[in-house]
């Protein structure tokens, strides 16, 4: 790939640690039962210069009825909006005011409520809340200085449970999506920074500098979902393009190469569509309802749509396109395939075009049919949708405008990102039409007097921190970094507090063996923190041994048991002896009497493993491997002795 020029801007969105939500008193707790349900529909509303957002507009054309679901311990009536607003959470805002000084911004003398329009469901209201706190920053990573386009307060959108893009579509369900509103009002910080023209190393280690600086605070959250990044992507100055809900750091610089790689891959198809010379004004032509033709097809993925009453199957010819719509710059990367993403949005599987077909169980004879019917040229290409007859008419005209934009290449947009980094068609970029002032909270005036007293409150740099830390707790710079870095800083604090386990043998579990678990595909965030600390008290209180902790940890994450009691009971550890250690010891010296007389004391690591396939997660293997190399060696000197 020619390396195009390369934008990148990122907006850091972290919880913060606040008691309360944004703007009601309600605490921050995960619901997993609900006191009530509602429901509602979310419609477009004009911006203050009598605009719509063509982003609202989109998903305006998807949502019929969206349904909450509500908890008395998490929620009030703010958040279903039968109630205004209360005045801003102060703490959370003095932390926001706190790092917006750190990383050098203005700071507005007056901070304005507004609200953007969101109607995906995500918000009752139909808009979220946002209030700017500072602008024109920087912070320097590596030498180089990165600005700090603007910091805002916002608040935390509803969580999701349930979506209707699944590539099926009910016509008779009305409730397309259902949120949960436990976190729908918590304080987040955001951090838009300057476009980098850099590697996506560099970008990558720019936003690990803000995280930590965040940390540093200790008035962020932590934990899986507490921070995200979106991804502003353009190349060789073009459009940009947003990637919306990047969650792991390792994820980032995926993100960024593949958009790169997919952005030149468009602006490669419009250029050698250019070269066909096709007029991009009548290239869509002969929309048909080929349903009943379609109906003699024997592919079972037609029949499949065609078993619910209210599908259709419609085509239409794109003139000139043939060899385009699977025309592939870089493997993966074709038009067909992004036509293929926007239809999905509206709960519809996918898309068929002639330059795949046949295939899919649709035959030659379904496509010479199909193309007879369309009285296609040579040189053109079909493409055929089926699914609901009411989105059939909305699709095929948003596949019409998706098509005509593929001759300027990459269009502006905003992508979701899946776990391997690749990205998928959301919906359009959103605009400046989408915002519009508070009408329920008056502003808040930010003096001096205040600004000064909360640069008290600003953290020491990131070195000194972590330096405090190995001094503290007596280990090197890299374990220092990777508790810090980690999720369990504040669990870890408290268990070298509670306990006489070593500090670095806390670390490495938590850290060490928990992402070895984590890159086999195992889901950490079923450990809480409550019986993570639970499993180190017993180790304290000698009821498992050290090596018992990581084969726990395994057998937690792989269903094997559901509490720590469970596997102290299958270990048996309550119950060991030494004599028993002792005895087993010495069972396995006597049936190796061979290998020892062969190896000597090198029969030591052999003897170790048979002693451990006995004794694992019964007792310290330092403490059998003291016991087996004090018995190895009597029996060796007993056998010489003997030999004499």
């Amino acid at each position: 790939m020619v390396n195009p020029k390369l934008k990148v801007g990122l907006e850091i969105h972290q919880q913060l640690d606040s008691k309360n939500k944004l703007f009601c008193n309600c605490k921050i707790i995960d619901s997993t039962e609900y006191d009530f349900t509602f429901k509602r529909n979310l419609r477009p509303t004009q911006s203050e210069m009598g605009s719509y957002d063509q982003a609202a507009l989109f998903e305006s054309k998807k949502i019929k009825t969206v349904k909450y679901q509500s908890s008395k311990y998490s929620n009030c009536l703010v958040e279903s909006d039968d109630e205004p607003p209360h005045m801003i959470n102060k703490e959370a805002l003095d932390i926001v005011l706190t790092i917006a000084l750190a990383l050098h911004c203005a700071i507005e003398d007056e901070l304005h409520v507004m609200r953007k329009i969101v109607i995906d469901g995500s918000n009752t209201t139909g808009f979220q809340r946002t209030i700017l706190v500072g602008r024109n920053g920087f912070l320097d990573v590596d030498g180089i200085r990165v600005g700090v386009q603007s910091i805002c307060l916002e608040e935390d959108a509803a969580r999701i449970i349930n979506g209707s893009n699944t590539g099926k579509h009910n016509s008779n369900n009305k409730d397309n999506k259902v949120y949960s509103l436990d976190r729908l009002g918590i304080p987040l910080i955001e951090i838009a920074l300057a476009p980098i023209s850099n590697s996506p190393t560099f970008i990558a280690n720019v936003a690990q500098t803000i995280g930590r600086l965040l940390r540093t605070t200790k008035k962020v959250a932590r934990g899986v979902g507490s921070i995200r990044q979106d991804v502003n992507i353009s190349v060789d100055n073009g459009p940009v393009v947003e990637v919306k809900g990047v969650q792991q750091l390792s994820q980032l610089a995926l993100v960024i190469e593949y958009e790169t790689k997919r952005q030149d891959g468009l602006n490669q198809i419009a250029k050698e569509l250019r070269k066909h010379v096709i007029n991009d004004t009548k290239i869509m032509d002969s929309v048909t309802d080929v349903t009943e033709s379609l109906k003699k097809s024997s592919s079972k993925v037609v029949k499949k749509i065609l078993g619910d009453d209210n599908s259709r199957f419609i085509v239409f010819v794109l003139r000139g396109f043939k060899g385009m719509l699977s025309f592939e710059p870089y493997s993966g990367i074709r038009l067909g395939k992004e036509l293929g993403e926007l239809v999905k949005t509206y709960g519809i599987g996918g898309i068929f075009h002639s330059d795949e077909l046949p295939n899919y169980g649709i035959s030659s004879e379904d496509v010479n049919s199909i193309s007879s019917i369309l009285k296609m040229d040579k040189n053109d290409a079909f493409v055929l949708v089926g699914g609901s007859a009411v989105l059939l008419n909305i699709v095929v005209f948003e596949l019409a405008n998706r098509i005509k934009k593929c001759f300027s290449g990459v269009v502006p947009e905003t992508r979701s990102v899946r776990f391997d980094g690749n990205t998928v068609f959301s919906r359009p970029r959103p605009g400046s039409s989408r915002m519009y002032p508070e009408t329920d909270i008056p502003y808040i005036s930010i003096d001096s007097i205040k600004l000064k007293e909360l640069s008290k409150n600003i953290p020491q740099p990131w070195n000194v921190v972590i330096q405090q830390i190995c001094d503290k707790y007596s280990i090197n710079k890299t374990l220092a970094e990777n508790i810090f870095d980690s999720q369990y800083f504040s669990l870890f604090e408290k268990i070298v507090s509670q306990t006489s386990i070593s500090p670095s043998f806390i670390i490495s579990k938590l850290t060490e063996d928990l992402v070895s678990l984590e890159r086999e595909g195992y889901d950490s965030s079923i450990l809480t923190q409550e019986l993570l600390f639970y499993l180190f008290m017993q180790l304290n209180n000698s009821k498992i041994s050290k090596e018992s902790i990581s084969i726990i940890l395994e057998k937690l994450l792989k269903r094997e048991i559901n509490t720590i009691d469970e596997a102290i009971k299958s270990f048996g550890t309550e119950s060991i002896t030494e004599d028993f250690v002792d005895d087993t010891i010495n069972i396995i010296i006597n049936e190796n009497k061979l290998i020892i007389s062969q190896k000597g004391f090198d029969a030591v690591g052999l003897l170790m493993g048979r002693c451990m396939a006995v004794l694992r997660g019964k007792i310290d293997g330092e403490k059998v491997s003291k016991i087996l190399q004090t018995k190895l060696m009597e029996h060796i000197k007993t056998s010489k002795d003997k030999n004499m």
